[in-house]
């Protein structure tokens, strides 16, 4: 029978709204280190360097095709063999940062890619340095057709923040497995958290789209 407890909902819910905000600031900072450092990678692929080109194209590739559960092992379990010893926050923001700055260099790349060759000729012509053309010319101009693609794994990192459970990140998977342990019920905590996260993607993806609708029309595309 279906037993559910609105008294018991009430008392978890504050925990469950702390770790919301654990698990909003873990998508938040894994976010913005993909996005620097995608760009820098997405850049780093176009080296003249053959080498440094192949490097990172291998690099890209591998991070791409190992999951990120085991990304995250790696960094808080095998760094301290290392010497790199990170307390679970920064290990599980650092393999978020870095396994979704792989996937944001190939959206990078693809909106690079999608400038007008005339475009780097001119630039050229002005006598302009490459990182001149990339900050001026290029760069705004390979922004906005990649904004569907950077928004949709601003979502997917926010889904993925509960595979941090398993380095003691207290976001929400661990939260609710935690009240469901103390009080051997997990209905309304399991359930709390599919709302909880329903209740930031959808209206987050909805912003995402209306937010790259107004830079299309700003920039007359």
């Amino acid at each position: 029978m279906f037993d559910w407890q609105w008294e018991f909902v009430w008392e978890i819910l504050p925990r469950l709204v702390q770790a919301t905000g654990n698990t909003l600031i873990a998508a938040g900072a894994g976010y913005a280190i993909a996005l620097v450092l995608g760009l820098v990678l997405a850049l780093a692929q176009r080296s003249p360097s053959r080498v440094l080109t192949f490097l990172v194209r291998e690099f890209v590739e591998f991070i791409r095709s190992t999951p990120l559960l085991l990304q995250i092992f790696f960094v808080f379990y095998v760094g301290p063999q290392f010497g790199i010893r990170l307390s679970p926050w920064m290990s599980g923001m650092i393999a978020i940062g870095l396994h979704y700055s792989c996937y944001l260099s190939e959206v990078y790349r693809g909106g690079i890619e999608s400038v007008p060759r005339g475009q780097w000729e001119a630039a050229t012509a002005l006598n302009m340095s490459t990182m001149q053309t990339y900050r001026r010319i290029v760069i705004p101009q390979a922004i906005p057709p990649a904004l569907a693609g950077l928004g949709n794994y601003l979502v997917g990192i926010f889904k993925d923040t509960p595979m941090l459970s398993v380095i003691g990140v207290a976001e929400l998977i661990h939260t609710a497995n935690a009240i469901g342990s103390e009080n051997y019920r997990f209905l309304e905590p399991y359930t709390m958290v599919g709302l909880i996260f329903l209740a930031i993607s959808l209206p987050s993806a909805g912003l995402i789209r209306g937010f790259e609708g107004y830079v299309r029309r700003k920039l007359g595309m």
